[in-house]
């Protein structure tokens, strides 16, 4: 997910991604406690795809 796609999103809509991407963390995160999961890079995506959306809420001024 890049940034400029970010931007060009509502804040109500960056909000529900946002939401989708905290409950995938969490999924990764019981698949890694629990051994289930092998690429463990996924969780470092989602972890950066988080911070690019709530970096983008911040610049566009909505909490």
């Amino acid at each position: 997910m890049k940034a400029s796609e970010l931007k060009a999103k509502s804040v109500a809509d960056l909000h529900t991604e946002l939401l989708s991407l905290t409950k995938a963390q969490f999924g990764l995160r019981m698949q890694v406690a629990t051994q289930q999961m092998t690429n463990t890079s996924e969780v470092r995506k989602v972890r950066r795809d988080i911070a690019r959306v709530k970096t983008v809420l911040t610049q566009k001024g909505a909490k």
